[in-house]
C-alpha cells in the first residue's frame, strides 16, 4: 500500500475537510500545508520558487512518516508540475470540485495534475469519497496472494494478537483471521482446533522475531482446520 498520500486542489475545494474524514480510516498523520507553513516555513512567501521549497519539505516530513512505518496525508494546493515534483512520489487525490479558489494568484498559477490516482468530483460527501479512497489504497481481501493466517477460539483479544497481526501484514500484506465458535464441541474437536492456533501462533512468532517463515502458504494442518472452520456448523476433522 502507498503509505505517502497527496490530498491536492485549490483552496476551498473541500481537501482539509476529506483529510480529516479519510486520516482515521488510516491511522495517518496528517500535515496541513497552512500549519506547516505558519510553524516550520515561516521564511517562505508565496512565490513559485517558495511554493517549490515548501512542497519539498512537506514531502521530506511525510517521508520520515512513512520510514518509520507510519501513513501519512499531505493537504496541499501544489498547484504546478514543480511543486507535485518536489513533493515526491504518492498516491495523489485530486478534489476537483471547484473552478476557482479564493486567491487570484493561485488560480492563476494552478495546473491541473497529469497524473492521479483519484479524482474527487462534487457528487458524494466527504465520508463517500474517503472510503472510496480506502478501497484503492487498500485493496479486498485477494485470496490469491501471500495471506498470514490467524486462528483460534473466541477469546478477548490482547496486545499480543494484535502485534502478531500487524507482524503478518507487514510482512505478506494481508492476513487471514479465523474464530471457531466452538461451543457445544466435544472436547477432542476443542483440543484440535486448539493446537493448531498454537502451531500457527508460534510460527508467526518466530517470523516476528526475525526467523523466515512461510505464513500463509503451506498447506499445514492448521490451515487445513482454519478452512474446515469457517463451515458454520462443521468441526476440524
Amino acid at each position: 500500500m502507498q503509505r505517502k498520500i497527496l490530498i491536492m486542489r485549490l483552496p476551498g475545494s473541500g481537501k482539509t475537510t476529506l483529510s480529516a474524514a479519510l486520516a482515521p480510516l488510516l491511522n495517518a498523520v496528517v500535515f496541513n500545508a497552512d500549519a506547516v507553513r505558519a510553524n516550520l516555513s515561516r521564511d517562505l512567501g508565496f512565490s513559485h520558487e517558495d511554493r517549490v521549497e515548501h512542497a519539498r519539505r512537506m514531502g521530506w516530513m511525510c517521508d520520515r512518516v512513512v520510514e518509520a512505518g507510519g501513513t501519512v496525508i499531505a493537504d496541499f494546493i501544489f498547484p504546478t508540475p514543480e511543486t507535485r515534483a518536489a513533493f515526491g512520489d504518492a498516491f495523489i487525490i485530486w478534489v476537483d470540485r471547484i473552478e476557482a479558489g479564493r486567491f487570484e494568484d493561485t488560480n492563476r498559477m494552478f495546473a491541473a495534475p497529469e497524473r492521479f490516482d483519484l479524482r474527487v468530483t462534487a457528487d458524494g460527501a466527504p465520508q463517500y469519497w474517503a472510503e472510496h479512497a480506502l478501497t484503492k489504497l487498500r485493496p479486498a481481501f485477494d485470496p490469491q496472494r501471500p495471506t498470514a493466517l490467524f486462528i483460534g477460539r473466541y477469546q478477548p483479544f490482547h496486545p499480543g494478537h494484535q502485534r502478531l497481526i500487524e507482524e503478518g501484514l507487514r510482512r505478506v500484506g494481508q492476513v487471514c483471521i479465523a474464530v471457531r465458535d466452538t461451543h457445544g464441541i466435544d472436547a477432542e474437536h476443542h483440543q484440535r482446533v486448539l493446537r493448531a492456533g498454537r502451531r500457527l501462533y508460534r510460527r508467526a512468532d518466530r517470523s516476528r522475531r526475525g526467523h523466515r517463515g512461510n505464513i500463509g502458504h503451506q498447506d499445514t494442518p492448521a490451515r487445513r482446520a482454519c478452512r474446515r472452520a469457517v463451515v458454520p456448523g462443521r468441526a476440524p476433522s
